[in-house]
């Protein structure tokens, strides 16, 4: 399956940019990616080129480029036009020293307090030693009042999640506001992409976030195959979107049960992970890894063994009848309904993506807006409207059901497994854009080959950054108590998120 739309590009000066930028929004697309460029010769000619990607809802894809001189490294603020241009904004000026000029919110995104001022890890003349002492701190609306008090809560937790920090302002045990601080572990991922043969990419992919294994690798490699101008046989395609909702089924199941389980049900948490553990097994018998890895490349896709369609159905039944069990009990009714309410306008305006949008009523999914192979018929965006807990976990239930069926599907078009010898060239040189609804959402790679095949630059976008700052909006006037399970609901990746 063709994109329905080539990619337009746009080339612009600085003083032209907001007012693309916002031509294009005007057009209902929305802003997936901003990657810096770090171009020409050391010293004086040196440039940044800036490209800000955005998507429409019926393949459209449009890419809009600015080049600034290093030693004037400044872009106007997009923060009024899109909000997540703002976070784009904040990223670059850390990790590239790009300057957003009438930022509202000039602070640090992913540079921590005890990195250096001047310290901006993607330049290519960046430190490789720098020195890790200071001790700055990080800005935050500090909330006053009658009554009012904090509640720090990380950044390290007692389970095995990631570290974040988050700041509860408090009155009684109502959430006045929250504030969240994460890159605690931000570990260069797209810099450890830089000079790896566009093969080489794949292992790399595959582990940015455990759980969205497929995810990642096939953002990547679709990226390189678009760079590089290969083109993937129907069939592969097909393994591939089966594979993605192989990922999305197990995990759905596992937040189902992890959902209930802050609610205090945790016998369905018991018999979820059950489920989980089962096709984890399958995954191994499909692809040779729990997880799938292994099983996406470039070019292609490969299967070991066909998928047990009884196996899936059996699962995805047993899920439905665990969560209707869950709901029917009024103590989790009552704990999953109207809490941690995410209006449809704020997930709207602040460009969340996956289940939290469509729990808040928003159609967004790229297996409609940005397909790479027909689904069938047994496709569907599964939304709700209330936008709270239990919202998202209704989207969830919903698209285990539609993953189970679309697997089925897939298999039956797919056929019995067969090995592939098809070669596939890896050199070459240009520019790409991968694009598939993981199972937290809509997940974006941009990459750039170099002569040889060489990896000059890849943009990583997954999902959780769009999605982790809607968080602190849906706890207002959420209490304390219920903070883990709106934190579930949403279940952004740290990981994802901190690259």
């Amino acid at each position: 399956m063709s994109r329905l739309f080539e990619p337009e590009t746009l080339a612009v000066s600085r003083e032209q940019l907001a007012e693309t930028v916002a031509a294009q929004l005007s057009r209902g697309y929305r802003l997936a990616l901003v990657a810096a460029h770090e171009d020409g010769a050391t010293g004086p000619d040196a440039t940044f080129r800036i490209v800000h990607v955005l998507l429409g809802s019926a393949g459209e894809r449009v890419e809009v480029v600015v080049e600034i001189p290093r030693a004037d490294a400044w872009l106007p603020t997009l923060a009024g036009l899109s909000y997540p241009a703002g976070r784009f904004e904040r990223e670059m000026r850390d990790l590239y020293g790009i300057v957003p000029r009438g930022h509202p919110q000039p602070y640090r995104l992913v540079r921590h307090g005890h990195w250096p001022t001047s310290f901006h890890p993607m330049l290519a003349d960046a430190d490789p030693k720098p020195d890790f002492t200071s001790h700055a701190g990080f800005p935050f609306a500090e909330v006053t009042g009658k009554g009012v008090y904090e509640i720090p809560v990380g950044p390290v937790h007692a389970g095995l999640i990631e570290p974040g920090h988050f700041r509860f302002s408090v009155v009684g045990e109502t959430i006045v506001r929250m504030y969240q601080r994460l890159y605690f572990v931000h570990r260069g991922v797209e810099k450890l992409f830089e000079g790896r043969q566009v093969d080489d990419g794949i292992a790399l992919a595959e582990r940015i976030s455990g759980d969205t294994a497929v995810g990642h690798s096939l953002a990547y490699a679709m990226a390189v195959e678009d760079a590089l101008g290969i083109t993937v046989p129907e069939r592969d395609r097909l393994v591939r979107a089966l594979l993605l909702e192989c990922e999305r089924l197990y995990n759905h199941i596992n937040d189902i049960g992890a959902l209930v389980n802050d609610a205090g049900f945790g016998i369905v948490n018991q018999h979820a992970g059950r489920l989980r553990e089962t096709l984890l097994r399958h995954n191994a018998r499909l692809t040779g890894h729990r997880l799938l890895r292994g099983a996406i490349r470039i070019g292609g896709a490969d299967l070991h063994d066909a998928p047990d369609l009884e196996l899936v159905a059996s699962v995805a039944a047993e899920a439905a009848e665990l969560a209707a069990i869950a709901t029917d009990h009024p103590m989790v009714a009552n704990r999953l309904n109207t809490t941690a309410v995410l209006p449809a306008e704020r997930a709207r305006s602040m460009g969340v993506l996956g289940y939290v949008a469509r729990g808040s009523g928003m159609a967004v999914d790229a297996r409609a807006d940005q397909p790479f192979v027909d689904l069938g018929p047994g496709f569907r965006i599964v939304t709700a409207r209330t936008g709270d807990v239990r919202a998202r976990f209704d989207v969830r239930v919903g698209e285990v059901a539609v993953a189970a069926g679309l697997i089925g599907g897939l298999s039956g078009r797919i056929g019995a497994p067969q090995a592939s010898s098809r070669e596939v060239p890896s050199d070459g040189a240009g520019a790409g854009l991968g694009v598939v609804e993981a199972w937290r959402g809509t997940l974006v790679h941009r990459v750039e080959v170099g002569a040889g095949g060489v990896l000059a630059r890849v943009k990583v976008v997954d999902p959780s950054f769009h999605t982790w700052p809607a968080l602190g909006i849906a706890l207002a006037d959420t209490i304390v108590p219920d903070f883990p399970l709106a934190n579930k609901s949403f279940n952004c990746s740290y990981a994802g998120n901190d690259l």
